[in-house]
This record gives structure tokens, C-alpha cells and sequence, in this order.
């Protein structure tokens, strides 16, 4: 006898359902509105590009290249007989992040030539092979936002932050440290990576086996480690605010300068940096309250050489990225939850020759921008009323033959059963008076 499967999402992966889909819905409209106040525009990308795009920009000997992207050949595109080894360059990946099919599009579509600084943010999933925990998943989402150009002021910095940090206090964010560093130049770094490097094989015997392969493939790694028995260590390491070049710390104190002006408070933190070449200056972190070790919701920094590194003029940039999985789990976690707007009117009908009269009404309704539930059967009164209420309406408007005749119906109000009768050009105005003041 055949059972029949019961299928369940991938490891990794889950649906996201009402109401939470309403919180997500809510939680994106608000960035996509605090953004574009920034003049900031939106840019949708493929899910999936060339891996050697990632393989480039995010570093082939990154865990994320190395380890924890969904590679695959595309067939389509190859002469490759099936079976036989893919051809390297027909390898394509599902995007682990967003920035590098951003600098791909600018540099594909000649954005350069735009005028001023070119803005832009995304929305979406991103899919990484790693360990599944609270807030992390194979399948993410995040929102990001980048500016290209030609400047490296501190005032585009400290803007970029300023419109984070906004939209983290618009969405009930509040419980976050802001963290910000300079990790230098091509002109200050490299020396400080040496001096690192070389501190760090003083102490080599004393690291876990991740640090001790990283001293040679990339020490400012080292300073990332959660492992215990290092922070000590590395607590007594040099530290790159000491070795910047002049040009640095005077960007350092500007960016600094600019953020007081916004009235934006942070905190220092040296160990946070970028382990890739074009990287440069400003780096950013953003943690949240309740989320235990995984507790960064952002992280950003300037790339000023990634353009160039892919093959596109010389261009200045910095951004951004907001892991949505993780400030959401901490907006619920907080029981900061916003007032979401729900099912606004229940259309209670009865009579089939009520049934027209309700089909009009309920049109004019949602032609006013109401969220309005028609019945589509015939149901008696009172189990109307109670589907209403199960479904979380804030009115039902009772149809009945005697309303249909003159012309007149009955809003009810279901939180405190308070009810009026009215004819239709009464009714939208009662119902956009009652949104004012909700809003309000």
C-alpha cells in the first residue's frame, strides 16, 4: 500500500504565513519609504549569476565561496555532454549576498554616467549553505542600500548611517548599538596587516587552529574570533586607529564630526573590520538586544577599489546590509509590534436579493482603498457576525432587504458592537473619518 508523503520544507528554509507576512510586508514598506526619502531607489536583481562574480568580490578563500554557496552548472548555456566535469565558466551560483550583483548591474548598465551619486537599495532572499539556528536560515532576506561615485566624503558616510539608524527607530528598533571603525587604505593598511601579522606569530602556539590558518591567508580575520580562550589574547594586539596615515584619521575624525551633527551616538570598536583589499575606511556594525550571540542586524562598510577589482572605472562606495530574518525575530522578541492594519470591513449579507447591492458596496469600498471580505454564499445572521469576528474585522456592514429598500445600512463596530445607519456617501466618509483617527 502507497502512503502518501507528507511534504515539508528544506532544512533551512520555512514559510513565512499570516500574520507574520503582514509584520514582513510592514517591516519592507517602511524601509522602502525611508530610503527613498533618501533619494534612494530601488534596484531587483537575479537570484542567481556567474560564481566566479562571487568567487571575485566576496573572495574564493571565504567560508562563503569555499563552503556555503548553492553551485551548480548551467547546462543550458554548455556544450558539456551530461556527466562529464562543467566547464568553470558555465558555473552559476544562487547570490549568498547582494553588493556584488549590485556592482555587476552599475558597471553592466554604465550607471557611472548618471548624474551625482548613484543611489540604490534591494530587497530579497539570499542562500548560504550554513548551520541552521535561531534567526539564521539557508534561505534569507535582506535589505541593503549602496552609493556609488566619485566622493569618499564623510558626509556620504554618515548619511548612509543617519538613514539606517532612522529606519531602525521607525520600525521600534530602539534596543541597538551602533559600532564604527577605519580600517585605512591601500597606503596605511597593508603595514598595519604586516605588523599584525607578525604579533600574531608570537602568540601562534596559543590560537585555535581558525586563527592559526588565518595569520597567513588574512589576520585581520583573527580579530572576528568568538572563541574564548583568544579574546584575551587578542585584546593586547595592536590596533589599527594607532597606524592610519594622516589622510585616514582625518576621514576618521570627519565621519565622526558628522555624526554628531546628526546627533547619531555610537561606540568605537577596532575589531571591526573587512579581511578584503577593497575595503577601505569606514566599516559599521549594528546590534540588537535579545537575539543572544547572533545579535548583528547590519553591517556595512566602504569598498572604494570593488568596482574597479570587477572590471569598471575607478568608483568610490559604501553600503549596507540588514539581515530582515534577525530584526524581525528581534522586534517580536521585544513585543514592540506595530498596530498593522487588518481586515477593515466584513460585508454581512442576507438574501440573495441583497446580493447585487452587496457586490456594489463592497467595490466602492475597496475602490477607497478598504480591505473589505464579501461572502461569496448565502449565511444566516449570527454565524455572519461571527466570522467576522474570527476573521478580525474592524466593521461589518449589515445587508439585509429592509437596508436595500431605503437605501440606508448598518456599520457595526465590533469592538464595542456600537452601530450607525447610513447611506453609502455617509458610510465612506464615516469609515475614512474612523481611519483618521486610528492613524492619528
Amino acid at each position: 500500500m502507497n502512503e502518501k508523503k507528507q511534504f515539508r520544507a528544506i532544512k533551512g528554509t520555512r514559510d513565512i504565513t499570516p500574520p507574520d507576512s503582514a509584520l514582513w510586508n510592514w517591516f519592507e514598506r517602511t524601509a522602502r519609504d525611508t530610503f527613498e526619502s533618501f533619494n534612494f531607489r530601488e534596484i531587483r536583481l537575479p537570484i542567481f549569476e556567474e560564481t566566479s562574480l562571487f568567487a571575485r568580490s566576496v573572495g574564493g578563500e571565504t567560508d562563503i565561496v569555499s563552503k556555503e554557496m548553492y553551485t551548480f552548472a548551467d547546462r543550458s548555456s554548455s556544450a558539456t555532454p551530461e556527466g562529464a566535469p562543467a566547464d568553470p565558466g558555465d558555473l552559476i551560483s544562487l547570490r549568498p549576498e547582494a553588493t556584488a550583483s549590485t556592482m555587476r548591474a552599475y558597471i553592466e548598465h554604465g550607471m557611472h554616467a548618471l548624474p551625482g551619486n548613484v543611489k540604490l537599495y534591494y530587497i530579497g532572499p539570499m542562500f548560504r549553505r550554513e548551520r541552521p539556528q535561531k534567526g539564521r536560515y539557508r534561505q534569507f532576506y535582506q535589505i541593503g542600500a549602496e552609493v556609488l561615485g566619485s566622493s569618499d566624503a564623510p558626509a556620504i558616510d554618515a548619511e548612509v548611517i543617519e538613514m539606517l539608524m532612522l529606519f531602525f527607530q521607525r520600525v521600534g528598533l530602539t534596543r541597538t548599538t551602533l559600532y564604527i571603525n577605519s580600517i585605512g587604505d591601500k597606503n596605511c593598511r597593508p603595514a598595519y596587516v604586516e605588523l599584525l601579522r607578525a604579533e600574531l606569530q608570537k602568540v601562534k602556539e596559543q590560537l585555535g587552529a581558525d586563527s592559526q590558518r588565518r595569520i597567513d591567508t588574512n589576520p585581520l580575520r583573527v580579530l572576528d574570533s568568538k572563541v574564548p580562550h583568544e579574546q584575551e589574547i587578542i585584546a593586547k594586539l595592536p590596533r589599527i586607529a594607532d597606524h592610519l596615515c594622516d589622510a585616514c584619521k582625518e576621514n576618521y575624525a570627519g565621519l565622526k564630526r558628522e555624526l554628531a551633527l546628526r546627533g547619531i551616538t555610537y561606540e568605537e570598536n577596532w575589531r571591526l573590520v573587512r579581511g578584503l583589499d577593497y575595503y577601505t575606511r569606514t566599516t559599521f556594525e549594528v546590534i540588537a538586544e535579545g537575539l543572544g550571540s547572533q545579535n548583528a542586524v547590519c553591517g556595512g562598510g566602504r569598498y572604494d577599489g570593488l568596482v574597479e577589482l570587477l572590471g569598471g572605472q575607478p568608483t568610490k562606495g559604501i553600503g549596507f546590509a540588514i539581515g530582515s530574518d534577525r530584526s524581525i525575530l528581534s522586534i517580536q522578541e521585544s513585543g514592540n509590534l506595530p498596530q498593522l492594519p487588518g481586515l477593515d470591513v466584513f460585508v454581512a449579507w442576507m438574501g440573495m436579493d441583497t446580493y447585487p447591492t452587496a457586490v456594489k458596496i463592497a467595490r466602492s469600498l475597496r475602490d477607497a482603498g478598504f480591505d473589505v471580505e464579501l461572502p461569496a454564499e448565502e449565511m444566516k445572521f449570527k454565524k455572519l457576525l461571527n466570522l467576522a469576528d474570527r476573521l478580525g474585522a474592524r466593521y461589518a456592514l449589515i445587508i439585509g432587504s429592509d437596508e436595500v429598500a431605503s437605501g440606508t445600512f448598518t456599520l457595526k463596530r465590533l469592538s464595542d458592537a456600537d452601530q450607525k445607519k447610513l447611506n453609502e456617501a455617509n458610510l465612506l466618509e464615516t469609515l475614512r473619518s474612523e481611519r483618521r483617527g486610528t492613524r492619528a
